[in-house]
């Protein structure tokens, strides 16, 4: 951990809890060996996964940011009350400082501020830009998994009330049964009287959402190629991404958009040392967006413990934030 002087335009703290090396091999290794083939999409997230991702939120297509953006200066007054005086905020999966940003102006007088995000230097630079504008405020960063539980109290935090910052309906991307284990994760880090404000998107069209994911300018198509590369850098792979398209599509019946690296031919390839083969067409699933209903998502959250206090809905582009309160834990 290093140290420095929050009011000198630097971080309070960085935190290193990068998950190994070994983890990605695993986890890969595991993907490729069952019968349809899944990488978890936490690892599109290294340091050009994320910088191509702040792309991608920029595109004409890609409707989730402006839209919580707008949604977010709408509530900033019922944001400010319903936090109170000396918030301690904390994000996880951290990227662009634009949305923080804008919530850190919306509260009264905020305690601390701390970014967490799997790549280590994309959270450490883009935490630090805060630093010069918010002299007062204590600001950290941590690299970690956000699916992994962590002591808060072992971070120098001050007093105050916590609040999780989890915006962009990162939640859409997980399995259902994997997001109620991840708000349980993130009700884990909580006290009572704590809170999570979280984005979640809405069903809205198909056509809507399938540009959304599968952009022109070919963005999200890059996003998925680097995956590739990551796995043949890190883990001695053979891929040829020559040898593969990209494709999103919804489903309707599981209220998600899918999201796929597509072989156009046959071909062998070695990851780590261990022999894989796939035939023309057969697909490497890289990620889920699901899209749920307001009373869908109250109902998730209270599984995990929460209590749904308020939500607000993007009427004209169907999105909403939540905010969920935490009471005695069980």
């Amino acid at each position: 951990m290093t140290r420095s002087d929050a009011a000198s335009g630097e971080l309070a703290f960085f935190i290193d809890l990068k998950p190994s090396l070994s983890d990605f091999r695993a986890d890969v290794l595991a993907g490729l060996a069952k019968p349809q083939k899944a990488i978890p999409p936490k690892y599109f997230y290294d340091q050009t996964g994320s910088e191509i991702f702040d792309r991608i939120t920029h595109l004409p297509e890609y409707y989730v940011t402006r839209t919580e953006l707008a949604l977010m200066d709408r509530i900033a007054p019922q944001v400010r009350a319903l936090a109170g005086p000396q918030a301690v905020v904390l994000e996880p999966g951290a990227g662009s400082s634009v949305k923080i940003r804008k919530l850190i102006d919306a509260l009264d007088a905020p305690a601390a501020f701390v970014g967490m995000d799997i790549s280590g230097e994309h959270v450490r630079a883009s935490v630090a830009e805060l630093a010069p504008d918010h002299p007062d405020l204590v600001i950290g960063a941590v690299c970690h998994d956000f699916t992994q539980d962590i002591d808060l109290d072992a971070l120098p935090l001050p007093e105050g009330r916590r609040v999780v910052f989890f915006p962009g309906s990162t939640i859409g991307n997980f399995e259902l049964v994997d997001a109620l284990n991840l708000l349980k994760t993130l009700r884990g880090w909580l006290r009572e009287g704590d809170a999570l404000m979280i984005g979640v998107d809405l069903r809205k069209p198909g056509s809507v959402l399938e540009a959304a994911y599968d952009d022109a300018e070919g963005a999200t198509a890059d996003f998925n190629f680097n995956l590739i590369e990551r796995i043949n850098r890190e883990l001695s792979g053979t891929l040829d991404a020559s040898g593969f398209t990209y494709r999103a599509f919804w489903n309707p019946y599981r209220s998600r958009v899918e999201m796929y690296l597509v072989a156009l031919r046959d071909m062998e390839f070695e990851v780590a040392g261990h022999h894989f083969n796939m035939r023309e067409s057969e697909t490497i699933h890289t990620e889920n967006s699901h899209k749920f209903t307001v009373r869908g998502f109250q109902d998730l959250a209270a599984r995990a413990g929460f209590a749904p206090k308020t939500a607000w809905v993007h009427e004209a582009v169907p999105y909403s934030i939540h905010w969920l309160e935490c009471g005695r834990k069980p």
